[in-house]
């Protein structure tokens, strides 16, 4: 059932409890559950009903090429019933025409079928996202572990560190003094998120605003809390991002080529029933005949049998014109397609979508974890010099976890002074973060801001020279060891035993800083401070230089540290600040919880005098970097006439300096008009939104939601624009589906968005998608190639059978022949065309419009001057034949012998001439002295097979007499030779023309 609206982040917490009739003590009765789950049904999302599989095999008949098809087997098994039963014979050979048309098609489907049941599981990968159970309040007392299923709004939930939330619910009452949570699944924010219980305003505020709200499916990653169950099902944030990608997926539209080739096939059929009334019209006084009396027609004569006989001849004509082998050849060219994408770390789940991509206009990438790493690391971090006027930046290379990535920037600090040891200290000791290796990857556990500190704990080193080198040893070691998932942080270990932990005193809203006592070697205490460096200034006191010597805080040292704090913050970097206190009164001694003044660490109103009169040490600076290879994708991206537009969830500010970053914006480019947060850009009116989006450049829209996502994506389709989506998150996944081709991250990408793409990338490397994109331009190119091949070998068939029903003359080929040269003569050269290597400046032409015609008019034209000389060529050896000029001893062998004869010499010389027209397929417009035929081996390869496959059917006597043929002799060969080669020489001049007119008219454009 669905639930009112309900506000819960912008009530108080007694409101919310007042709304179920609930208290925290207590939690729900029997009855109020049994109430609610009348109300509010289960706490599961939806199953959706697939489609039967009845229903998915008719739809993979819902093709017009395949329409025509069916209709040309199902009028070829009625000619051959027809013919058997007049014969009173078997005719097999009759039947192999629909038998093969109709396997085809059978092939074809069972692929669609089985592409189509791998493609909708999204909706069960969410499902696992879904927590299994809970630590509910029912009755007054405590269940440790009910069902996440049977949970209903207002159940009382306990989450500690590593729970996954069971649905969305507002933070009652913490029981820690901090709980974060990792969300950015859910809402792309690179950070664990803080959350509070003080009511949120106003109430129509983004999901990443609700600081007092957890969401189903997100983690605890700090912080034990007691919570209010809102909403469950279908009604939570992620039940909701299903609702989407089932509404994104009843929106997918046909793919640009399945645009193209239903635009194709409808010409095709309309070309094709012209032709065939034309020639079963021409043939009209074979089967029809009357006298003239009197000026009009009288004793009509009508001949069902001659009728039959014409119509035929049409429906063979009609089996010429259609390519047979076309969808099996544009199947086998994306499935090679994947193939090689495979090798570049592409990995495409749907077929299409290779194509698709050649004619992206528009690439909208999430920008956590798909042009950055979502690792966060240390860029630079800064301390005071020898004077209170003078900084030190130190700059730190590495984009990972991993602690041998990169290093710190001209470090001659091996024997650290004074100030950077303190640093060391605070950054590998104040730390409950760890790191591990998951196979090729770093990951962190804890915090990702401390995982970062301790890299560069790791690439700072030890001051002491002899235990540096016996961690370089240890190092060396493990990367021997069998168990390489454990990561050895020698320089954390070393500080971490040097300098012992009695006490923590957890990070608060309040001061914004944590802190943690320490035993030093001397046997002194110490507290190590870090938090948010404008909060440590406040309560800093003194300040510490290079040589460890301390002086106090003047205004203008104030000032210096601020604007080089609001510097690194302009930047795009979270700034930490560092302090210490040596003097810690009453806990100067403290040594365990037995302590006197132990009391006070139990609450958190004292933790601010604890930490006052501070020692400033320094600032580090930390972001969720861009991938090293980002920049140079995003200049391919520009010189190939692609857009790229970021939408993300975090913050605008973070967003915008990572985009100057990877060269989306330049330095000093004005982006007001281009950087929205998701809530702005909607509130544009729709011209205005419109406009935006299609002014050219980059744009970048933070703060965003998975429905702005979908919007943003629904938008640009409808403008025209082709658009491939990049993502990771649940939160994608919606907009990854409604996209023309949705893109997930394989390595840190959720099941969620993996199983919502068309394409999944090994790497999670964006640059990977720009060579996918030239890969796509060059499959359509290669496949426009054997379209033209395909198409002007078919319109030679069609001209031969039409000149032969036009002259009267017996049928040259029958429909048996034309199938045996569409599939398999005419098979391997046009896949063979596939392997086309791509044109060396693929990537700097600007995207192919959707509505280019997939063959123009200069293109057609070409294909009627080389079908007239195919037509005229396989005829003209017929008649040749049939005119006796082909002498036989015996002259009742020609009635035998002679007919069958004709016809083989006739399919010979359509083979041969099909074969060298498929080296003229090569390239659109290129010679064949600029782009000679070894440039594709496979293609000559191809050839011999086809030639191997007809002299089979030539010299192998059971097939000879299926398909109606007779061997021939050495020169008969050469004289199909000599009539088939001109084909080259036809299409070069036709080339050349062609060059030279496109040529005059650039001159005139310039």
């Amino acid at each position: 059932m669905e639930e009112r609206p309900f506000p819960a982040w912008s009530w108080s917490v007694e409101q919310c409890m007042k709304e179920y009739n609930v208290k925290l003590d207590k939690g729900l009765s029997s009855y109020e559950v049994e109430k609610q789950r009348e109300k509010y049904g289960w706490n599961e999302l939806a199953k959706e009903k697939g489609k039967p599989l009845w229903r998915l095999v008719l739809e993979q008949f819902d093709d017009l090429l395949v329409k025509i098809l069916l209709v040309a087997a199902f009028i070829s098994f009625i000619l051959a019933y027809m013919h058997g039963s007049e014969s009173e014979e078997s005719g097999f050979e009759a039947y192999v025409e629909p038998f093969v048309i109709v396997l085809i098609l059978v092939l074809n489907a069972i692929v669609g079928v089985w592409q189509e049941t791998n493609a909708e599981k999204a909706l069960e990968a969410l499902k696992e996202m879904q927590c299994e159970s809970g630590k509910v309040l029912r009755d007054g007392y405590l269940v440790p572990d009910l069902p996440a299923r049977e949970l209903v709004p207002g159940d009382i939930v306990e989450l500690q560190v590593g729970d996954k939330v069971p649905a969305d619910m507002r933070v009652a009452a913490l029981k820690t003094s901090t709980l974060r949570l990792e969300q950015s699944a859910l809402t792309g924010e690179a950070m664990p998120v803080l959350k509070g219980t003080a009511p949120i305003f106003p109430e129509e505020c983004e999901l990443q605003a609700k600081e007092n709200m957890v969401f189903a499916g997100t983690t605890v990653v700090n912080g034990t809390c007691v919570c209010i169950a809102v909403s469950t099902g279908m009604n939570t944030e992620i039940g909701k991002i299903q609702k989407q990608i089932h509404e994104a997926s009843l929106e997918e539209s046909d793919t640009p080529l399945k645009k193209k080739l239903d635009e194709f096939g409808s010409k095709l059929t309309t070309a094709i029933g012209l032709v065939c009334l034309v020639v079963w019209l021409i043939n009209y006084k074979n089967f029809l005949s009357w006298d003239m009396v009197d000026g009009w027609p009288a004793n009509l004569r009508f001949s069902f049998e001659k009728c039959t006989y014409y119509f035929k001849i049409a429906v063979a004509l009609a089996v010429a014109a259609i390519p047979e082998g076309l969808p099996a050849v544009i199947t086998t060219s994306l499935a090679l397609g994947t193939r090689k994408m495979a090798q570049k770390n592409a990995i495409v789940r749907k077929l299409p979508s290779v194509e698709t991509l050649g004619c992206t206009t528009v690439i909208c990438s999430d920008k956590t974890g798909t042009l950055t790493t979502n690792q966060m690391s240390v860029a630079e971090f800064f301390t005071l010099g020898g004077k209170t006027t003078t900084s030190r930046i130190f700059h730190v290379e590495g984009t990972t976890y991993d602690p041998k990535d990169g290093g710190i920037v001209d470090w001659t600090c091996y024997n650290m002074d004074a100030n950077l040891q303190v640093m060391a200290e605070i950054c590998a000791v104040c730390n409950d973060a760890g790191i591990f290796c998951d196979g090729r990857l770093y990951r962190a556990t804890g915090l990702p801001t401390e995982a970062a500190l301790k890299v560069l704990v790791e690439k700072m080193g030890v001051p002491d020279a002899k235990m540096k080198n016996k961690i370089r040893e240890s190092q060396l070691v493990a990367n021997y060891l069998i168990d390489r998932s454990t990561v050895k942080l020698g320089c954390c270990d070393w500080w971490n035993k040097r300098s012992k932990r009695l006490a923590t005193l957890e990070f608060d809203r309040v001061r914004k800083s944590m802190s943690i006592i320490v035993r030093e070697p001397t046997g002194h205490n110490r507290l190590l401070v870090k938090g948010a460096v404008e909060s440590l200034l406040e309560r800093s006191t003194h300040l510490q230089l290079a040589d460890g010597s301390v002086v106090p805080v003047d205004e203008s040292c104030r000032q210096l540290l601020l604007s080089r704090n609001s510097e690194m913050s302009s930047k795009g970097l979270r700034c930490l600040g560092l302090a210490y206190k040596d003097e810690l009164g009453e806990f100067s001694d403290y040594y365990s919880e037995n302590h006197p003044a132990h009391k006070k660490l139990l609450d958190p109103a004292c933790y601010s005098s604890i930490e006052s009169d501070l020692v400033f040490v320094g600032v580090v600076g930390l972001r969720d970097p861009p991938r090293d290879e980002v920049g140079k994708a995003i200049e391919d991206c520009k010189a190939a006439g692609i857009r790229v537009m970021v939408i993300t969830g975090d913050n605008k500010s973070t967003a915008e300096a990572i985009c100057r970053e990877i060269q989306l914006f330049s330095d000093g480019e004005d982006i007001r008009a281009k950087s929205f947060t998701g809530k702005e850009f909607m509130a544009l009116s729709s011209s205005q939104q419109i406009e935006t989006l299609s002014k050219p450049g980059g744009k970048v829209f933070s703060r965003a939601e998975p429905r702005h996502k979908q919007e943003i994506v629904r938008m640009l389709k409808e403008m025209g624009e082709i658009v491939a989506m990049t993502g990771d998150g649940v939160n994608d996944a919606p907009a990854l589906k409604l996209a023309d081709i949705g893109i997930a991250m394989g390595v840190t990408g959720t099941e969620v968005a993996k199983e919502a793409s068309d394409m999944v990338l090994a790497d999670d490397n964006f640059s990977t998608i720009v060579s996918a994109v030239a890969e796509g331009r060059s499959i359509y190119n290669n496949m426009k190639a054997f379209i033209r091949y395909m198409i002007s070998s078919n319109v030679g068939e069609v001209i031969s059978i039409f000149l032969t029903a036009a002259l009267g003359l017996p049928e040259c080929m029958i429909p048996v022949q034309l199938l045996w040269v569409n599939l398999v003569t005419d098979g391997p050269p046009a896949t063979a065309l596939g392997f086309n290597p791509p044109d060396v400046g693929i990537m700097r032409k600007p995207p192919r419009r959707s509505d280019d015609a997939l063959i123009n008019t200069w293109v057609l034209f070409r294909y009627l001057i080389i079908g007239s000389y195919v037509g005229i060529a396989t005829v003209g050896i017929f008649i040749l034949c049939d005119s006796h000029l082909i002498t036989f001893s015996n002259p009742c062998d020609y009635f035998t012998f002679g007919k069958v004869k004709a016809m083989t010499l006739s399919l010979s010389v359509l083979v041969a001439i099909e074969m060298f027209n498929s080296l003229n397929a090569l390239s659109e417009d290129s010679s064949l002295l600029t782009l000679p035929p070894w440039r594709n081996p496979w293609l000559l390869v191809a050839m011999s097979v086809s030639f191997g496959l007809h002299c089979l059917i030539l010299y192998v006597p059971f097939l000879a007499n299926m398909f109606a043929v007779v061997p021939l002799s050495l020169n008969e060969w050469f004289l199909v030779i000599l009539v088939s080669l001109p084909v080259i020489l036809i299409d070069e001049i036709l080339k050349f023309f062609g060059r030279s007119l496109r040529y005059s008219m650039k001159e005139k454009t310039a």
